[in-house]
């Protein structure tokens, strides 16, 4: 039994749907009670559990093997509740806890990087038996969003500005090697980069749409304007995206290559398996 934290979340059912396909059993953890017929159709348990509220983990630990712990992104209370739940899975006597993290973590302009520096900072000294670490770029995810909207105006909006670059990772590939690390030996003590394959600009971005979509796209630079917000999910996108701006969000390959056992996927092959039935489209790089 595999515990997954923030399973409700784009990365919690992805990492639960590539733990399921190698036939392991799931216990999906959501912060609130209700329907969750994309955990329960996966034949996932889900239980409710809030990660930031004091409770009985060891009812959510009960005869699980690994933890893979997602945090809720820009949440303010991760440095201190991360390592918090670390102790609890070690009173708990949990065999395995993979910590989900996020490339370069030590980046401290960015608030949520600098709050997943300090997690694993504790995470070394949890006293935990094994622990891994899973350090994602930029989800290629991210910009298909934006899809509808390009396909509508033609136009992809960039709030990094237009000439550095992001190796932008399939979601896919990161939930694969999430499942690599909660189920194989080996690798205790890892801190593992799960980077696509390629440094790609919004042009180049751009570009690879327009090919998908059979229709020009162009990238604008989208420049932020007034103060820097004060609520911590406002600061800590405001400040990645300046960041990225500056300095790029890229990372090499090879870490997630070797444990997928093949290279990640490029974003023209994230794209060619989209449907994009909604936009009107036949199939991939097919204008319907």
């Amino acid at each position: 039994m595999i515990v997954v934290t923030a399973a409700g979340g784009q990365t919690g059912a992805a990492v639960v749907r590539a733990l399921r396909a190698r036939g392991e059993q799931v216990r999906a953890v959501v912060s609130r009670r209700g329907p969750r017929p994309e955990l329960t159709e996966l034949g996932a348990e889900v239980v409710v559990a809030e990660l930031t509220q004091p409770m009985a983990w060891s009812k959510v630990f009960a005869g699980a093997d690994a933890m893979y712990l997602i945090w809720p992104n820009f949440d303010p209370d991760e440095a201190e509740g991360a390592p918090a739940l670390f102790a609890e899975a070690r009173r708990a006597g949990l065999p395995r806890l993979v910590y989900h993290s996020v490339l370069r973590p030590q980046l401290r302009v960015m608030p949520h990087h600098a709050a997943k520096d300090q997690a694993e900072e504790a995470l070394d000294a949890s006293g935990l038996r094994s622990w891994r670490v899973l350090q994602p770029c930029s989800y290629a995810e991210n910009v298909d969003t934006q899809l509808e909207a390009v396909h509508a105006s033609g136009v992809l909006r960039s709030f990094w500005g237009l000439r550095t670059a992001q190796s932008l990772v399939d979601l896919r590939d990161v939930a694969e090697a999430a499942a690599v690390l909660l189920t194989e030996d080996g690798l205790d003590g890892g801190t593992f980069e799960a980077a696509g394959p390629e440094a790609l600009t919004a042009p180049e971005i751009a570009e690879r749409i327009a090919a998908r979509l059979g229709e020009p796209v162009e990238a604008d630079d989208v420049i932020p304007g007034g103060e820097v917000p004060t609520s911590f999910a406002g600061r800590c996108r405001r400040t990645m995206f300046d960041h990225y701006r500056a300095h790029g969000f890229t990372g090499s390959p090879r870490v997630l290559t070797d444990l997928l056992g093949r290279p990640p996927r490029t974003f023209a092959e994230h794209l060619a398996d989209l449907d994009l039935g909604h936009l009107g489209l036949a199939g991939p790089g097919t204008p319907a």
